[in-house]
């Protein structure tokens, strides 16, 4: 039991690698706002971040983000490519 005051117990040690996080967030935000600018963002930070060999954790956000990050990407050329065909008319000519 804790004392009135006293501070938590330090965790195991592991930090979660910086740019793994940083891809994850790209990559989710970039769904949303910006695709063309945060996706590949979000591609090379799970890239760089699967490429470190270091300890810290974060093997599975880099993953997320890197895949998220080419979701972005591929969902904003399909979206350029349906604008410029003229795919978001709804207008019906009569």
């Amino acid at each position: 039991m804790s004392a009135y005051g006293s501070r938590p117990a330090a965790s195991s040690g592991t930090r979660t690698n910086g740019l793994a996080i940083a891809g994850l967030v790209c990559g989710i935000v970039g769904l949303f706002f910006l695709p063309f600018i945060l996706g590949p963002l979000a591609i090379i930070f799970g890239a760089l971040a699967l490429r470190q060999k270091t300890a810290s954790g974060g093997a599975g956000m880099a993953k997320a983000g890197l895949i998220l990050g080419v979701i972005d990407v591929v969902l904003f050329i399909v979206l350029l490519i349906v604008a410029a065909n003229g795919g978001f008319s709804w207008y019906v000519g009569g």
